[in-house]
């Protein structure tokens, strides 16, 4: 079966993650779990030291560099564990006992890698927003604490709706979570030591980690620790420690051709384009209301907005179920509406929800 877009069998997945992919790489990945490459194997079967898939690293790896504009002085991993497992890794390899490293805490993952980091050494809190339960970005400090091993930030925040449009001045290694934001428009990576990605966001399906580190910042490890949670072992074993998540790994490459077939130019102004619709439309409606008040800190990835009736909530979610809209409804920790728009999810998914909230509004007078 050829699926489309517009295929009414197809829901329009505004869902935070695992997140919507392209039909085409679904495509891909549902003809390669019965035959890869006329192999005669499936994808799922194919041993992960064959050429096959070595052939697949090799070429995820060169295509990640690409998207960032890398060379040779940065390290491509994929590793296990998601996004918690690095935020005890990062400490482990980086932040001795008795040194200090500072973290910007601008949402419930920012916040989570600062507390993992408290285990291991004397992680600074140099700005949040908590107290004001995430509604913009922390203002970054004018001038870091002395003796900073590295200074940790999440690019985008998923849950409260605010993302960091530009990259921080930063004399020390600079490390960031870029999960929800990989690929969706410019920025320049080799201002960062290192970087880290979920990938079932808007790289890929769940189970595998995409880490890229500057070589150097392998060198200084703090302790000394079993092989499994050093980058320098994983790097050594080309992310073949232990048996890799051979199909979301395939699934990431695919998502990594994609993206550079489309571009990221195209894909940084058609997310502006969503993005700004979709906010246009919370704002001129009457039944709604964004959450970040601060638009220059408001996400393109994650358009988090409440009803100003909370009784329309659950209407509003039931009334989209009736137009094959999905995954809209806001975290369990906050509650409202997240629309998530990241790069699969289509201009015209966008358009079709923003008519719906336009009707939904029309029927509540």
């Amino acid at each position: 079966m050829t699926m489309t877009n517009t295929d009414l069998t197809r829901k329009l997945n505004f869902n935070a993650g695992p997140a919507a992919l392209p039909a085409e790489v679904l495509q891909q990945a549902a003809a390669a779990v019965l035959d890869y490459d006329n192999s005669g194997l499936s994808i799922l079967e194919i041993p992960h030291r064959d050429a096959a898939f070595v052939a697949i690293m090799d070429e995820s790896r060169q295509l990640v560099k690409e998207l960032c504009n890398l060379n040779d002085d940065y390290e491509v991993l994929w590793l296990q564990g998601g996004g918690r497992m690095q935020f005890c890794m990062i400490p482990m390899n980086f932040l001795g006992e008795s040194e200090n490293a500072g973290y910007i805490d601008s949402g419930y993952w920012a916040e989570s890698a600062y507390k993992a980091a408290k285990y291991y050494g004397n992680a600074q809190l140099l700005a949040s927003t908590k107290d004001i339960n995430y509604t913009h970005l922390p203002m970054w400090p004018a001038q870091l604490p002395a003796g900073l091993q590295y200074v940790h930030c999440t690019t985008n925040n998923t849950i409260y709706g605010t993302q960091l449009h530009t990259t921080p001045t930063c004399d020390v290694p600079l490390i960031a979570d870029m999960s929800s934001d990989i690929f969706s428009c410019h920025r320049d990576y080799s201002k960062y030591a290192m970087f880290y990605v979920t990938v079932q966001k808007n790289l890929g399906a769940a189970g595998v980690t995409l880490v890229v580190l500057r070589k150097d910042l392998m060198e200084r490890v703090k302790r000394t620790m079993p092989d499994m949670l050093t980058y320098k072992a994983h790097s050594a074993q080309q992310s073949m420690l232990n048996t890799p998540p051979v199909f979301a790994i395939y699934v990431s490459l695919l998502m990594l051709r994609w993206t550079k077939a489309r571009g990221i130019n195209a894909i940084e102004a058609e997310n502006i384009q969503k993005a700004q619709l979709l906010y246009s439309e919370i704002e001129r409606n009457s039944v709604f209301k964004p959450v970040v008040d601060v638009v220059a800190d408001r996400s393109m990835m994650n358009v988090c907005f409440i009803a100003h009736d909370s009784s329309n909530e659950k209407a509003f979610i039931d009334f989209c179920a009736t137009r094959n809209i999905t995954g809209i409804k806001g975290h369990r920790s906050v509650g409202g509406f997240r629309v998530s728009l990241y790069n699969a999810v289509s201009l015209t998914a966008v358009e079709t929800l923003a008519q719906a909230m336009h009707d939904f509004e029309k029927n509540r007078q």
